[in-house]
């Protein structure tokens, strides 16, 4: 590939991001196309298939099918890449501002590979999560073959990762709003352009491949009346409360699972699996519908249209609810996009109905009760209202809807941020012992060494007190650090290096044991840069008292990427 970087580098620099971002916006589409469709292919190959035998083969082939899926997909993360577990958007995230937008290549075709195996048999998770992970990872591969450093990729993992999302709802204003929201974390960025460019890309794809139309068909709606805008703050309110349900649920299960020792994690996504096929064929042998198992677009299709009564909406949603957290409690490799759409719209038509019973002369449009619910429930899990506006208002081109949406936002921020500490996926991060903060650090150089160390460092510290092989494992696959206190009987006794850990499990000895350089967390930045240039492992531990316990630690990838940071901020 040296050719093409040679060709590159010869072109002017706009020039040659340009066309850079054309190209990822068109890769990324068309791999989010192919991965839509694969998904759709095998749900009707399998799951919609078998819906159409008799009842006993029902149960059989869809039991053998979905746990067989997840039994594939949880083989796959454990064995070849386990970044790619879960959505997939809070790892791409961390990638995005840890990394500079480094994503492993890899990432490409496990996500690929285990999103369709999971969600196309039936579990009960969406293919946003996926879309936007494998694509921002091909984004940040392409710009390694285009001669980028490691260090430079964050244009390529963000355009990646809005081509994916707009191709994967057909949503490209949508689709720029959440890389900006949650990725990049900055509405103003200097990336807005790339960002902006890769989406319309994405979204054409989608239009070239599959149409133009619309994610959900809505019959039009009408202007809301006084009735309607009174019914909106209640729905919003049950819809985020849902979601914020959802959140809390699926983080515990999550936490919970990691601690079954006796199960492989290979195994967990398939315990996810046979909760959702129960979930799925009740619901189905006493109601008909499928819309639990998979992305349950055909159910929330007929929501938005009105084909649905109040108490079949209701035991979907809590049906569905219970499968997501489920599947993706367990480790599942999917989204949650879809899910909570699926639970907003199923709140929005069982309230509606609700109302109906007290309001018979009312005519009350159900698709403006679920899309406010679509709406409500994204916001809340989510914690992007700007992106849970415009996805819901491009997915069914309803002009009408956007006061009300607008509305929505207010209310499922407002109770949101009082019931949750934070969105789902910066909650992620928390749980996986990550801390990712956007740092605005002073301009002057002067007034930057003066920070104290505290500002940088991490806090969530891990530290290692037993050093046999066994412990040692279960400490590396729970966390993702390169770099661990080792404390012994109360006290710092050194510190270990991940690739000495894993060199010491293979061999099943003892691994080495460096030095520790510790210091006060009140230290300045200044101070703490001297003492980790002279460091071999290229860590520093911050204690509150000596001999006390570490409170913090500090690596020089951690201030490198803070002054990467005011770079790219101040450019």
């Amino acid at each position: 590939m040296q050719w093409l970087r040679d060709a590159l580098g010869r072109l002017p620099k706009q020039t040659r991001t340009v066309l850079f971002t054309l190209v990822v916006g068109f890769a990324a589409g068309g791999l989010t196309v192919l991965f839509q469709l694969a998904i759709n292919e095998v749900f009707h190959a399998t799951i919609g298939r078998f819906a159409k035998m008799d009842t006993a083969s029902f149960l059989i082939w869809s039991f053998v099918f979905l746990v067989g899926g997840a039994l594939a997909s949880g083989w796959l993360l454990s064995s070849f890449c386990k970044e790619a577990a879960g959505s997939g958007i809070p790892q791409l995230k961390t990638a995005f501002w840890k990394d500079f937008g480094f994503v492993k290549p890899r990432v490409i075709w496990v996500k690929f590979v285990a999103g369709i195996l999971q969600v196309g048999t039936g579990s009960s998770l969406g293919r946003e999560g996926p879309s936007v992970q494998f694509s921002g990872a091909l984004g940040s591969a392409l710009s390694g073959l285009s001669g980028e450093p490691k260090q430079r990729r964050r244009l390529g993992a963000a355009a990646g990762a809005a081509a994916g999302l707009a191709a994967a709802f057909n949503t490209p204003l949508a689709a720029v709003t959440f890389v900006l929201e949650e990725i990049i974390g900055d509405l103003n960025s200097r990336l807005l352009g790339g960002v902006l460019l890769a989406a319309v890309v994405g979204a054409l794809m989608t239009h070239g491949f599959i149409g133009s139309q619309p994610a959900f068909e809505l019959s039009t709606v009408s202007e809301p009346g006084l009735t309607a805008y009174l019914l909106v703050p209640i729905v919003a309110a049950v819809a985020t409360l849902v979601g914020v349900l959802f959140q809390k649920s699926a983080l515990r299960l999550r936490s919970a699972s990691r601690g079954w020792s006796k199960i492989p994690p290979a195994f967990r996504p398939a315990i996810g699996g046979i909760v959702c096929w129960g979930l799925g064929v009740l619901v189905f042998l006493q109601c008909g519908k499928l819309g639990v198992f998979g992305l349950g677009y055909g159910d929330l299709t007929d929501a938005l249209a009105g084909k649905l009564t109040w108490q079949i909406a209701l035991v979907l949603v809590l049906a569905k609810l219970a499968a997501t957290v489920f599947s993706y409690g367990t480790g599942g490799c999917g989204g949650i996009f879809a899910p909570t759409l699926f639970f907003g719209a199923m709140t929005g038509v069982a309230l509606a109905g609700v109302f109906g019973l007290f309001l018979p002369n009312t005519s009350i449009d159900l698709g403006l009760m679920a899309i406010v619910g679509m709406s409500a429930t994204l916001g809340a899990v989510v914690g992007a209202p700007v992106t849970s506006i415009l996805i819901v208002f491009e997915m069914t081109h309803q002009f009408a809807l956007v006061p009300p949406l607008m509305i929505t936002a207010l209310i499922s921020q407002a109770i949101s941020r009082r019931l949750r500490r934070a969105n789902f996926y910066d909650e992620l991060l928390e749980q996986d012992g990550h801390d990712v903060e956007r740092f605005t650090p002073p301009r002057d150089l002067r007034s930057w060494h003066a920070q104290p160390v505290s500002h940088l460092s991490t806090r969530n510290v891990v530290c290692v007190s037993d050093l046999d092989p066994a412990v040692l494992k279960q400490t590396l696959g729970k966390h993702p650090f390169d770099r661990f206190p080792y404390v012994k009987d109360g006290k710092l006794a050194g510190v270990l290096r991940r690739e000495d850990m894993e060199e010491a499990i293979k061999n099943g000895a003892a691994p080495a044991i460096f030095k520790a350089t510790n210091c006060r967390p009140n230290i300045t930045l200044r101070g703490a840069e001297s003492l980790l240039v002279e460091d071999e492992t290229g860590a520093l531990i911050l204690q509150e008292v000596p001999d006390g316990p570490p409170t913090g630690i500090l690596t020089l990838h951690d201030v490198l990427r803070a002054e990467q940071s005011a770079a790219d901020r101040g450019e």
